[in-house]
């Protein structure tokens, strides 16, 4: 298995990474930075955009262009010319909430959630479903840092975390497609006995549940049916969001941030984002935005 830093970014909070399988690229943010990013491994090269607002994820548009989830709500953006238009803020009274992690269902809706941004975060926040015909609707609340939305291969099953230092579970849920709705919430996974907490999560071609064990430095691998079977060590203490790319969908890519690091342990890539190849694992294809 080998290691790679294929962007040096150091970004400030680097989070968010899908792959297009159409366009063979990596989009990617640094939240906090209020950059979007897109690296294209064919060329190497890492090109990014400035939205003025912090950006938490992000959809690539099955009709062009990306769908962000920021601090004032769910935008369109056209990477082409830098436009940004709104689409609805969901919490206009809650100012000091900000978006997060975010992900597409098996039928392109998109979902994101929101946590509070600073200080002594409070479970203020909460999951949106944003349909394609860009209505915005409130889907589970109480959250202190939403996290971790992925979805099983099939479709059949949501995933979803909460990275709070009282909480740090991964949650399944039943998903009925057709309606975009989640059911039978139940503890996937508890993260009290790891050294990292629950960040950004993806699935695996078997079905596995991934995600980025903030605070640990590594990322974990669980069996639908709860268990650990994979644990990988990353250089990183920080790492943020996995998510499997490349031509056959076998790289696993992390993001990771560079804020509030362990000052004994030097880093120097913290914040950049990594390639892992040799795992033995593949993923599914990310689906776009239906909108």
């Amino acid at each position: 298995m080998n290691i790679e830093c294929v962007v040096d970014s150091r970004s400030e909070l680097g989070e968010g990474a899908v792959w297009d399988v159409a366009d063979q690229c990596l989009w990617w943010v640094d939240i906090m930075g209020e950059l979007v990013h897109r690296f294209d491994p064919a060329s190497g090269t890492d090109d990014t955009w400035a939205v003025g607002e912090p950006v938490g994820s992000l959809a690539v548009r099955s009709g062009g262009g990306l769908v962000l989830a920021t601090k004032t709500g769910f935008h369109l953006f056209n990477p082409e010319t830098g436009e940004k238009t709104a689409i609805v803020d969901p919490e206009p009274d809650l100012t000091g909430n900000r978006f997060n992690d975010g992900g597409t269902d098996r039928q392109g809706r998109f979902w994101a959630g929101t946590m509070q941004q600073d200080g002594d975060r409070k479970p203020v926040g909460s999951f949106y479903r944003l349909d394609t015909d860009m209505t915005a609707t409130k889907m589970m609340s109480d959250i202190t840092v939403t996290n971790g939305i992925a979805f099983s291969p099939d479709g059949k099953t949501m995933y979803a975390s909460d990275t709070g230092a009282s909480v740090r579970t991964v949650w399944a849920f039943d998903y009925d497609g057709d309606t975009g709705t989640p059911s039978n919430k139940r503890v996937l996974f508890d993260t009290h006995g790891m050294a990292g907490r629950p960040d950004g999560g993806t699935i695996d071609a078997d079905g596995c549940y991934w995600y980025a064990g903030v605070g640990g430095w590594q990322v974990v691998r669980v069996t639908p049916e709860g268990k650990v079977d994979r644990v990988i060590d990353v250089p990183v203490e920080k790492p943020t969001k996995p998510m499997f790319g490349g031509a056959n969908l076998d790289v696993l890519y992390v993001t990771s941030l560079s804020q509030g690091l362990d000052p004994d342990r030097p880093q120097p890539h913290a914040g950049s984002l990594f390639a892992i190849t040799g795992h033995g694992t593949g993923g599914v294809p990310e689906v776009r935005f239906a909108g």
